[in-house]
C-alpha cells in the first residue's frame, strides 16, 4: 500500500502540472492541438477535399486558415462521411482504422446517430478524462479511500452490435467498457456480463445482489438510474441509508443530466457527511470538462484531450451557416453552441449542446442546454422533432387536433418514478386521452432509442401524463408575460418546470 500511495502521489503531481500548463497557456495548447489534428488527417479523403496540407503552410494563421476553408457540419451534413466509415471504408475522416461507433440520439431527426470512436479518442480523451477524475479527486482529497475499495460503474444497457462487418457499435458506456484498460477492469464492478445486460430489471437486481457485500468507495453513472439501484439496495438490505451498506462510499461521479433535481434525494439516502459529488461532461463525441472545485458548480474545460474548440453565440445561431468565435473571444455568461474538431474524426462538428463560461483563465463552463428544444431529465434526449412526429401520428389515430402544447419532466421522488408531463390545448380533443397518451408513448419509443431505453418496463421513466389545457390558455399566458408577437412562441419541450408550472396554475383558475 505505501508503494501504491507513492505511485498515485507521483502521478497526481505530474498530471496536475500538465493541467496547470493548459490553464496558463490555453491558446497555445489549442493551437498545437489543431496543428496535430490537421497533420494527422492531411492525407485522408476529407483532408484532401479541404486541402489540409495547405492549411499547415502558415502555422501562425492556422486558426483563420482552418475556419475559412473547412465547413461547419452537424450530424445530418456529416452523415455521408460517417456512413462511408460504417460501411468499412478507411482513411475517410481519420488516418487510422475506425472499428467502433457510439450509438446515441438527441440532436438529429434520425432515431439514432452513430459517432465514430477511434483508438486516439479513446486513449487521449475518454480514458484520459477518467484518469483525471482520479487525479483531481486525489489532489483535492489526499486522504481519500478511492483505491481502498471498488468502483461501481452503472453504464448503459446496449450490447455491442456489428454492422455485418468488423465494425461495432453500442452506447458509449458499452464501447468504453469493451475497451477498458486492464487496471480499471480490476477495480470496477459489476463484471461485464452484468454491466452490458440489456434487460434493465434483471440488470439492476444483479448489480444490487453482486455489490451489496463489496467495499464500494465510489460510483459513476446517470443520477436517475443510480437512484433506482440505490433504492433497490435499501429494499434488499432493510437499511435506512446507503452508507450503512457501503461505509467507505465517498464519491459519486455523475453526468448526462442535471443533478439539481436529484441532489436532495441523494442526500436523503446517503448520510455520510464526507460524501462528495463531482460533475463531468462526457458525451459520445468526447470528454470535455470536469468539476475540479466541488465548492463551485462549474467545470474546467479540459484543453489537452485532442479536441479543438469553437463556439457559436446562440443569439446569432444559424446552424451550419453560423460564425464561430475562438476560446480567447468568448464572453462570460453568454450562451454558446459547442463546436468541436477531434481525434475521433469530427471536423468543425456542432454537437448540439450549449454552454456558458463562468470564468476565463482558467476557462470554466456550465452546460446550459441544447441548440434545439429538448427534455433530458433522465438521459432520454427527447427533441422537438421526435415530439412533433409522435403528436402528429397520435392525432391521426385518435381523430384529434392540437392547437398548442408544451411538455416538461416530473422528476423522481422517493416513492415515484419520473415522467413527462404534456399540457395540450386541443382544438378537437380525442375521445380517449389515455389512448392518445399510449400512442404518443409508443411512437416516441420508435423514434428515439434513448427514450425507449428509459421507458423500459417503467423502471426509470413512467408513461407520459397528459393534461388538457383550457381554451386559449397559451394565448393568455403569453399575454400575461408580455410575449405576444411573431417572435415569441410557446416553448415546446423544456428541461425544467418554470413555464409549465405557471401554465398549470393559470389553467387551474376558474376564470381562464
Amino acid at each position: 500500500m505505501p508503494f501504491l500511495n507513492s505511485v498515485i502521489s507521483w502521478f497526481t503531481t505530474k498530471r496536475m502540472y500538465q493541467i496547470e500548463l493548459f490553464k496558463k497557456f490555453p491558446i497555445d495548447v489549442q493551437r498545437d492541438t489543431l496543428i496535430e489534428l490537421i497533420n494527422s488527417a492531411k492525407d485522408t479523403e476529407y483532408g484532401k477535399k479541404y486541402n489540409f496540407e495547405k492549411l499547415l503552410i502558415s502555422k501562425g494563421q492556422i486558426f483563420s486558415n482552418f475556419i475559412q476553408n473547412v465547413p461547419l457540419v452537424n450530424y445530418e451534413t456529416f452523415k455521408e462521411e460517417i456512413d462511408k466509415v460504417r460501411n468499412g471504408e478507411n482513411n475517410v475522416i481519420w488516418n487510422t482504422e475506425i472499428q467502433w461507433f457510439a450509438k446515441s440520439s438527441g440532436t438529429t431527426s434520425d432515431k439514432s446517430k452513430f459517432i465514430p470512436v477511434t483508438t486516439e479518442i479513446l486513449e487521449n480523451c475518454h480514458f484520459r478524462g477518467g484518469k483525471d477524475i482520479l487525479v483531481i479527486n486525489n489532489f483535492n482529497f489526499p486522504e481519500n479511500n478511492f483505491f481502498k475499495g471498488r468502483a461501481l460503474a452503472i453504464g448503459g444497457s446496449q450490447q455491442i452490435n456489428s454492422f455485418e462487418n468488423d465494425i461495432f457499435y453500442g452506447d458509449l458506456s458499452a464501447v468504453l467498457m469493451k475497451n477498458l484498460p486492464l487496471w480499471i477492469d480490476i477495480i470496477r464492478v459489476p463484471n461485464k456480463s452484468i454491466a452490458l445486460m440489456e434487460e434493465w430489471e434483471e440488470k439492476i437486481e444483479k448489480i444490487a445482489q453482486s455489490t451489496i457485500n463489496k467495499n464500494i468507495t465510489n460510483i459513476s453513472g446517470v443520477p436517475s438510474w443510480t437512484l433506482v439501484l440505490l433504492k433497490r439496495i435499501l429494499e434488499i438490505t432493510g437499511k435506512s441509508s446507503i452508507d450503512q451498506v457501503w461505509q467507505n462510499l465517498e464519491l459519486f461521479v455523475h453526468g448526462g443530466v442535471s443533478f439539481i433535481p436529484y441532489r436532495e434525494q441523494f442526500n436523503n439516502i446517503i448520510k455520510n457527511p464526507n460524501m462528495q459529488y463531482m460533475e463531468t461532461y462526457n458525451a459520445s463525441e468526447g470528454f470535455f470538462a470536469i468539476q475540479d472545485d466541488l465548492n463551485s458548480d462549474d467545470m474546467l474545460l479540459m484543453l489537452d484531450y485532442n479536441i479543438f474548440y469553437e463556439f457559436i453565440p446562440m443569439d446569432s445561431f444559424c446552424e451550419t451557416d453560423s460564425k464561430t468565435v475562438l476560446l480567447d473571444e468568448v464572453q462570460i455568461d453568454k450562451n454558446y453552441a459547442l463546436v468541436i474538431t477531434t481525434s475521433g474524426g469530427l471536423w468543425r462538428y456542432i454537437i448540439g449542446d450549449t454552454v456558458k463560461f463562468t470564468s476565463k483563465y482558467p476557462f470554466k463552463i456550465k452546460i446550459t442546454g441544447r441548440t434545439k428544444q429538448f427534455i433530458n431529465a433522465f438521459g432520454e434526449e427527447l427533441i422537438v422533432d421526435n415530439a412533433e412526429k409522435a403528436l402528429k401520428i397520435a392525432c391521426e389515430r385518435t381523430n384529434s387536433e392540437i392547437r398548442e402544447y408544451t411538455a416538461a419532466p416530473i422528476y423522481m421522488s422517493e416513492t415515484k418514478n419520473g415522467c413527462h408531463q404534456w399540457l395540450i390545448e386541443f382544438s378537437k380533443p380525442p375521445q380517449s386521452v389515455d389512448y392518445f397518451a399510449d400512442v404518443l408513448d409508443t411512437i416516441l419509443k420508435t423514434l428515439n432509442s434513448d427514450y425507449e431505453a428509459k421507458r423500459y418496463k417503467d423502471i426509470s421513466l413512467s408513461p407520459p401524463q397528459i393534461i388538457i389545457a383550457k381554451k386559449d390558455l397559451f394565448y393568455k399566458w403569453l399575454k400575461i408575460n408580455n410575449k405576444l408577437g411573431g417572435q415569441n412562441k410557446v416553448p415546446r419541450l423544456v428541461n425544467e418546470r418554470k413555464h409549465i408550472d405557471q401554465l398549470l396554475l393559470l389553467n387551474s383558475k376558474s376564470d381562464v
